[in-house]
């Protein structure tokens, strides 16, 4: 069952013995704090790591106004841009050169295809994410509406454990990568 932001944190809330809450805006402490820390903790967890699921790649549009110095070009960056993964040209995924400044990516390549980590709607996330944020969350909530500190921090190793496991489930969707130069078997063949 795919989450919305109000149903991973109202599971979070649950989790600390709170009060679920229905809006961001409802009026209760609950709901202050969720919308205090649910955007950029869901951020956070989606810019840890290259999730298959928030992995994507564009053709970055190419800026008139070019960087001060070191690269001769300036790209813009996607609205959902978090991280960036790697750049290459047309057709490749990566080998050139880059530096992100502020909204924008630097090359020396007047095109440029960006490899990062977006971020997609809620209803994208696969379950073993949203366990992973709903922990994060509660963590995160915990805190401000019970003042427990050793609760807080007992959430925050589970959070940990979910988010080791989450990038262990992630990373076995894909073809593990093999080594694509290995001089010393070419070596011994040659």
């Amino acid at each position: 069952m795919a989450l919305t932001p109000i149903g991973l944190c109202g599971r979070a809330l649950i989790k600390i013995g709170a009060s679920a809450i229905t809006s961001f805006t409802d009026g209760t402490a609950e709901a202050e704090v969720a919308d205090a820390l649910y955007a950029s903790t869901r951020d956070a967890l989606l810019s840890a790591n290259a999730w298959s699921f928030a992995t994507v790649q564009a053709t970055l549009a190419l800026l008139a106004e070019p960087p001060l110095g070191d690269y001769d070009f300036a790209h813009a960056l996607p609205v959902d841009f978090l991280r960036a993964l790697s750049a290459g040209m047309p057709g490749q995924g990566r080998g050139i050169g880059y530096r992100i400044m502020g909204t924008t990516l630097q090359s020396d390549a007047d095109q440029v295809t960006l490899t990062y980590v977006c971020r997609p709607l809620e209803t994208a996330f696969p379950p073993f994410f949203d366990q992973a944020l709903i922990a994060r969350l509660a963590a995160e909530f915990c805190l401000p509406l019970t003042e427990n500190t050793s609760r807080a921090e007992a959430l925050t190793r589970l959070a940990e454990v979910e988010f080791r496991r989450a990038r262990l489930i992630d990373v076995q969707q894909d073809t593990q990568p093999g080594f694509e130069d290995f001089t010393l078997i070419e070596a011994r063949n040659g």
